[in-house]
């Protein structure tokens, strides 16, 4: 029983830091306004696949070797925040398209496996999200804890991940909310583009500060 309500515990933790917007869910509910449902569960599959990659490290103890090797660490951001100015740049980009329009050929001929690889990406280039794993897996864990309760406790996590990322997809694909976002979509691209671009330089600058967190 105390088993359970640990992993409960670990389970809502996550949710917490998982359902906080940031660029993930931000970029999730962007895909889902202007592509479509099915676009989205395969983006946001691919999100929490990204999202695992750093709970596997979290959970197998190499979280704090990571903290603690600050050249590894550096480089690790410096990688995702580039990658993160990059979608910046092809959201602002596509802002100028005003005709973007929802089509379920369009979402065909773009490819499943593309959109797949982006939302691995995006979480997998985010060493930060190592400490959300940490933080969420100390919430439950205790010095009699073995490694079958962390195996529970990440596909707990793992399952609360999928069900976040496809959570924003159903939600932000409904037709109101499309029809909405079709009216003001080069407005919200900017925003994106503006959280993408803070997001990248805060780790660019998180990279090179002297006490990188």
């Amino acid at each position: 029983m105390t088993d359970v309500l640990s992993l409960v515990s670990i389970g809502f933790a996550f949710f917490v830091v998982a359902v906080s917007p940031g660029p993930a869910n931000i970029s999730n509910a962007t895909i889902a306004m202007s592509k479509g449902r099915k676009v989205s569960l395969v983006y946001g599959a691919g999100l929490s696949i990204g999202l695992l990659f750093w709970g596997i490290v979290a959970a197998s103890g190499l979280g704090v070797v990571l903290q603690g090797s600050v050249y590894l660490l550096m480089l690790l951001k410096i990688v995702g925040g580039v990658y993160l100015l990059w979608l910046a740049y092809l959201s602002f980009k596509s802002s100028f398209n005003a005709a973007a329009t929802v089509s379920t050929t369009d979402n065909q001929e773009v490819g499943y496996r593309k959109w797949f690889v982006r939302g691995v990406v995006l979480n997998s280039s985010n060493p930060k999200t190592v400490v959300a794993w940490m933080a969420a897996l100390s919430v439950g864990m205790g010095s009699s804890s073995d490694g079958l309760f962390l195996v529970a406790a990440v596909l707990t996590c793992m399952l609360v991940g999928f069900l976040v990322n496809g959570m924003y997809s159903l939600l932000f694909s409904i037709n109101g909310v499309m029809n909405v976002y079709q009216k003001v979509a080069h407005w919200v691209e900017r925003v994106v583009a503006g959280i993408f671009t803070l997001a990248g330089l805060g780790l660019l600058r998180s990279a090179f500060s002297r006490n990188p967190a």
